[in-house]
């Protein structure tokens, strides 16, 4: 089964919190590496690594991740005492793609990892019908925990994702710290039935519990959909490749936020947007959920990265925006605006401005 263009090419609206950002540079300001530096070469104002509110292009994102892992000869971004070092992916995905069935391949991947991470422990089980992917601390994750995490689960699902050519959806994740500032990206990039430890447990505190990812145990029986040819065209992007599927493995979600933005400043109801997709609602709303999402967290993405752009790159007034945005009464917009953010549009602004 070959990679289709369309398939390979990131969204082009999609934005990454800067928290992943800061977590991908984390251990390289561990070695006194310049961070700042490395984010400007490939096109990120450093300006932006101050801000928690700020969001980069996915495409910038997939891009610092290659320059990076290549800059500290480190596919794992200097997070581990020992270095994954550059190529150790192409042959995770070479001694994987020969497996049969999806299982057989996580098998074969938690094994290479513990080769070339040994503070890593990566088990799959299953119990009737259902999975469990577990990861586990050997050794405390001490350079960024939080992002250690996210990274390792973004690897194997991702992978997972592209191996037999369809999103695999994870019914839940259990994750072993409290959650990050920017957790709203969790439910488009894992689940939307995400689970963090208690608020006052610190994330820089190795917790007992590891990170488990619960879905159906019949996926690990879904054959592998790649060849030699396909692994050739995902490999041209580096492991940064990994980064598009940030949205690519949930079709559905794109195709609806693209949908939404056309739309602005009407915001469509679901029936709409499904009557457009000539789907009826009920199933629209089971792909969104197959997909980890939903109708109303897709529109709140939406509006949040839509909004945050524009503040900071525009002197629109803030009620125009709010109207922009479908929202009927400004008020209803610094509601929202100050659960994402913390701060009033107004505030936000100014501090990027100051920055």
């Amino acid at each position: 089964m070959h990679a289709t263009n369309s398939e390979l090419s990131p969204p082009s609206r999609a934005t990454v919190a800067i928290g992943f950002v800061l977590g991908m540079l984390a251990g390289a300001s561990a070695q006194d590496r310049d961070a700042e530096q490395l984010a400007a070469e490939v096109g990120i104002d450093a300006a932006l690594l101050a801000d928690p509110a700020a969001r980069v292009p996915l495409a910038h994102y997939a891009a610092l991740y290659n320059h990076v892992a290549a800059t500290l000869d480190d596919e794992a971004f200097g997070l581990f005492p020992l270095p994954m070092r550059v190529g150790s992916f192409e042959f995770l995905c070479r001694g994987v793609l020969s497996a049969a069935t999806l299982g057989e391949a996580l098998a074969r991947a938690a094994r290479f990892l513990r080769l070339v991470l040994p503070d890593v422990s990566i088990t799959v089980a299953r119990s009737g019908e259902h999975a469990q992917l577990t990861i586990s601390e050997r050794q405390p994750f001490a350079v960024d925990r939080v992002f250690s995490f996210e990274w390792l689960l973004r690897l194997l699902h991702g992978l997972s994702c592209w191996l037999v050519g369809r999103g695999i959806a994870l019914d839940a994740v259990d994750f072993p710290y409290p959650p990050p500032a920017h957790v709203a990206d969790y439910t488009l990039i894992y689940t939307a039935h995400s689970r963090f430890a208690a608020p006052g447990d610190s994330p820089a505190t190795p917790l007992v519990a590891p990170l488990v990812a619960h879905f159906a145990a019949n996926l690990l029986d879904l054959p592998l959909r790649r060849d030699e040819a396909a692994l050739a065209r995902f490999l041209a992007g580096g492991p940064g490749r990994l980064t598009t599927l940030y949205r690519r493995d949930r079709e559905m979600v794109t195709r609806v936020r693209d949908l939404l933005r056309e739309a602005l400043p009407e915001l469509p109801t679901l029936e709409t947007v499904a009557a457009r997709l000539h789907l009826s609602p009920r199933t629209l709303a089971r792909r969104l959920e197959a997909e980890a999402s939903s109708f109303r967290a897709i529109r709140e993405a939406l509006r949040r990265d839509l909004a945050l752009a524009r503040l900071g790159q525009t002197d629109v007034p803030i009620a125009t925006l709010a109207a922009e945005l479908g929202y009927a009464e400004p008020s209803a917009f610094f509601r929202a605006f100050v659960g994402w953010t913390g701060q009033s549009p107004s505030a936000w602004r100014r501090g990027r401005q100051a920055g």
